[in-house]
């Protein structure tokens, strides 16, 4: 079958006479167009923003690998509508991926990929070309160049996250290029890497500490994002995925170039921790902070705990022009809030489409959260870790998270603020969807077809029993309409940069004393104590920050946790090579039709997900292999 689909595609080739050019973008013939696009400022600002175009449509998270494939949110695979939602990336993990047609093939734009060497290829028309504006001043035009330099080093860094080895566009090529000129090849990994530090480093000069101008520029690029970004890529590239990797021992190009080291280089690392630092350094030197609530005029009272909740809510939801934490958001708001929270009054049942609540949360990333003394459920040693399935009935100490008087799970007390910061369950509170009083806030309903948030039909319906409520703004109102109140989904925050810093020096062997600093600024912040006190005084392993491996484990919990919903974890745990483990284990939730608690809180699984290690990287779509014998298949494709 897959000879017939060779000789189909030569056939298609040779009677349209594409040739392989169609698989590098070159320059174009219509150079007049170019010169109008070149003409004058103005003209030329607009094509700046087509360079943008690509990276802000990344807001649209149903497309992000990171957030669709991570395993943290599922999406039901039958549905009699899915009401414009694409189930495309999340199915993946279901075992749908295939060379034939990849999904979210950002290689070709295909399949909800956006086409990011198209991207790439723009950006290099712009520099090419910046110089043709007689009216554009020299300041604008240096800030340009480095905007666009950083863009071209974030796309290609996308596409190396996905593929790894992936060809280096510096250029675009003239139209008379000859066919073995435009004939791609891939790149090993470390020169694609110098690559992308490169241009980055050749951008920040030119790039604006801060937007002055927020009404008009905000998400754009400044000094703090770059720097952020170059410190992501290299510890990326230090990483075990990209790092001396023993499964791409054999993988190389065509020539039979090495496309992976074969041996770990621990001096990775130190190029990472000097971006970071310096990273970290210019966001403080900024004034960016992590993130508090503060509660508006309409809030007279708030417990200490609800407190602790909305300072951890806002700090995603905050308006980005007033977010102390905010690193980096791009301009598109976050359009799936009515798929991430569920039904909260009668009101809404009503509305057949306008609440579908199907984004659910599996039952293994809320055993993901801590306990209130921040160790993991199955390591502390107050918490009833082997009877958490159990019943319990909420009381007055946990009102602010648990009904009173309501029957639920044990597993859903004594968790940690952003347990019920990030999660929407059956007999949880919902302070906000219009009403602010602390003592008559909503409660979630969610058992059986006759409660409010419980499953109505194939359209709207929650398949486990738990809600990335993270995902929702506390404003947002919904009754009989949906009044928004939008939000942008960070891209980088403060907090995500201090866990990588803390990533990055246990990596380099530091004293944990070291390590702890900048994880505990983030545990404080979530109402937590610090490692070494919550390790030492409730978990089963009291020693475990003070070898590396035990504190790497706890980095990464922590991580998954501040940055749950947020699309980098997914991003994390292919670079630790974590997901395939994260994979093997089957996605539960609760039997959510029926109506009593010792039926619901039964766990059932719903499907087993398929990740194997060919998985770590995408696959090239044949066609492409077939048109261009330079190119070489990702391993176990």
């Amino acid at each position: 079958m897959k000879s017939l689909y060779k000789y189909i595609c030569v056939a298609v080739l040779v009677i349209s006479s594409l040739s392989c050019k169609k698989y590098l973008d070159v320059t174009p013939e219509n150079v007049g167009t170019i010169d109008y696009a070149f003409r004058n400022r103005n003209e030329a600002e607009n094509y700046l923003y087509s360079c943008y175009s690509t990276v802000q449509q990344l807001a649209n998270t149903q497309w992000d690998v990171g957030f669709a494939t991570s395993g943290e949110i599922i999406f039901p695979n039958d549905l009699t509508d899915n009401q414009g939602f694409s189930p495309i990336g999340f199915n993946l993990i279901r075992g749908t991926q295939t060379s034939s047609a990849p999904g979210l093939n950002y290689w070709d734009g295909l399949t909800g990929g956006l086409a990011m060497f198209r991207a790439i290829r723009r950006c290099n028309t712009m520099l090419e070309n910046i110089d043709k504006p007689v009216d554009l001043r020299q300041d604008e035009k240096e800030r340009w160049i480095a905007e666009v330099k950083f863009l071209k080093a974030y796309y290609h860094f996308y596409l190396f996250k996905l593929y790894g080895p992936i060809p280096i566009i510096d250029i675009n090529l003239p139209i008379n290029s000859s066919e073995d000129e435009v004939m791609v090849k891939r790149v090993p990994v470390d020169s694609v890497v110098n690559y992308m530090i490169g241009l980055l480093d050749e951008a920040v000069p030119g790039l604006p500490l801060i937007i002055q101008d927020q009404a008009k520029e905000l998400g754009r690029i400044t000094k703090p994002i770059a720097l952020s970004v170059k410190a992501q890529i290299l510890a990326t590239a230090a990483s075990p995925l990209y790092n001396g990797n023993p499964d791409y021992s054999d993988f190389k190009d065509y020539e039979g170039t090495q496309l992976f080291s074969t041996s770990v280089d621990p001096m990775k690392w130190d190029r990472a921790e000097q971006a970071c630092r310096e990273a970290i350094q210019m966001c403080e030197t900024i004034g960016l902070k992590l993130h508090t609530f503060i509660p508006p005029a309409n809030i007279t009272t708030l417990s200490d705990s609800l407190m602790t909740v909305l300072t951890l809510q806002t700090a995603i939801t905050e308006k980005w022009d007033i977010n102390s934490e905010l690193v980096w958001a791009l301009n598109p708001v976050f359009p799936y809030q009515p798929y991430s929270g569920p039904r909260l009054t009668a009101a809404s049942v009503l509305s057949e489409r306008q609440y579908p609540g199907t984004l659910a949360v599996p039952l293994a990333q809320q055993e993901l959260f801590y306990t209130e003394h921040g160790v993991p459920i199955n390591e502390d040693r107050t918490w009833d870790y082997a009877n958490r399935y159990s019943l319990r009935v909420g009381d007055n100490a946990s009102r602010f998270y648990i009904e009173n008087g309501y029957e639920t799970v044990k597993a859903h007390f004594n968790r940690e603020p952003r347990f019920y910061a990030d999660l929407a369950f059956d007999g949880g509170v919902w302070f906000g969807n219009g009403v602010v009083n602390q003592n008559s806030a909503y409660v979630v309903k969610a058992r059986g077809n006759s409660a409010i948030a419980g499953p109505k039909d194939r359209i709207r319906l929650n398949i486990t029993g738990y809600w990335p409520k993270k995902l929702v703004n506390y404003l947002s109102v919904q009754d009989d309409g949906y009044v928004l109140t939008d939000f942008r989904l960070p891209v980088i925050r403060l907090a995500g940069l201090y866990l990588l810093y803390s990533e990055i020096l246990n990596e380099q062997g530091k004293p944990y004393l070291e390590v702890v600093e900048y994880i505990d600024r983030v545990r404080k912040r979530a109402g937590l104590a610090g490692v070494v006190d919550a390790w030492t005084n409730f978990s089963l392993y009291p020693d475990k920050f003070t070898s590396q491996s035990g504190m790497r484990e706890i980095i990464h919990q922590e991580t998954r946790i501040e940055l749950a919903f947020e699309g980098q974890p997914g991003w994390d745990l292919r670079r630790w090579k974590k997901l395939q483990n994260i994979l093997s284990q089957p996605m539960q939730g609760w039997n959510i039709y029926e109506t009593e608690p010792a039926m619901y809180y039964r766990p059932r699984i719903l499907f087993s997900p398929v990740f194997n290690k060919r998985d770590y990287l995408w696959p090239i779509r044949d066609y492409n292999l077939i048109v261009n014998d330079k190119l070489v298949q990702n391993p176990g494709w």
